[in-house]
């Protein structure tokens, strides 16, 4: 990702448990945290810049991935470690409670913070989390995910990446696929697939959330859908969370990766929600 912020940016490791935490720093106001699983900081970046203009905003790459390094990257890195992880980095900042938003297998880690550190937590956005433990079909689908995992490991790395797309029933085109992951990713890249399919896919999707807890925190917590994820498999797991828990999902623009596709229309969303 070639792009450049646009404000100025610190950045810091932090040592936890069995890692070092890369994290940068944006602004200066309330405090705002963005995260994915697997995904890292970069993708983050543009909305990171928008949101500093009034607001400290932290974004980080989870554990064993891009510039934050494990001890041991023969064990799993599970929802709880990483709600850790992010209880770590609003106490070192010491300007919560924070505003919250997580992406993908990010929104697991953020429901495993709230449940673990309410007090921490000002607002918190589960954005399209893939919790296939909550629906009908989820035997269906730890099948399909196992044998993703397996071909993977295998060594077949692009039909791997087609599981994948056709369980979350997400299309794409063949030149974008061809594009993404028809080549050589690079060494990092590379890792970093590695550790998602091997170390983080089978936590995160069968992550259980505490539904109590949850709903003892219902002003705190949010569930995101992406306008265009409509029939996707986390639109499904994001509608089933939201019934769970008993609130309605709050729609942002784009789709799984909105924050990515149009910055500026999900910054005007995200405010909207952490402003009421």
């Amino acid at each position: 990702m070639n792009y450049q912020s646009t404000v100025p940016v610190t950045t810091a490791v932090l040592e936890v448990a069995d890692a070092r935490l890369y994290y940068e720093v944006r602004g200066q106001g309330p405090l705002v945290v963005l995260v994915g699983a697997p995904m890292d900081a970069h993708p983050f970046a543009p909305l990171a810049d928008l949101l500093a203009v009034d607001h400290t905003v932290v974004t980080t790459d989870p554990r064993g991935i891009n510039r934050s390094s494990v001890g041991d990257r023969e064990k799993d890195s599970t929802p709880q470690q990483r709600a850790e992880d992010l209880s770590a980095l609003i106490a070192q900042l010491d300007a919560g409670p924070a505003a919250v938003l997580g992406s993908s297998g990010g929104a697991v880690s953020v429901l495993a913070l709230v449940q673990a550190h309410p007090e921490q937590v000002h607002v918190g956005i589960a954005h399209e989390p893939p919790l296939n433990e909550l629906l009908p079909d989820r035997e269906a689908l730890w099948s399909q995910t196992e044998e993703m995992i397996a071909t993977y490991l295998a060594g077949d790395r692009r039909v791997a990446w087609q599981q994948f797309l056709k369980m979350a029933n997400i299309f794409m085109p063949d030149q974008m696929f061809e594009a993404m992951f028809g080549g050589d990713p690079g060494p990092q890249a590379r890792a970093d697939e590695h550790f998602q399919f091997a170390r983080m896919l089978r936590e995160t999707t069968r992550f259980r959330p505490d539904f109590a807890a949850l709903r003892s925190a219902s002003n705190q917590v949010i569930v995101g859908i992406g306008e265009e994820s409509g029939g996707q498999l986390c639109d499904r797991t994001s509608q089933a969370l939201a019934e769970e828990i008993g609130i309605e999902p709050t729609l942002f623009p784009g789709g799984h990766i909105g924050f990515a596709e149009d910055p500026a229309g999900f910054n005007a969303r995200l405010r909207e929600v952490v402003r009421s």
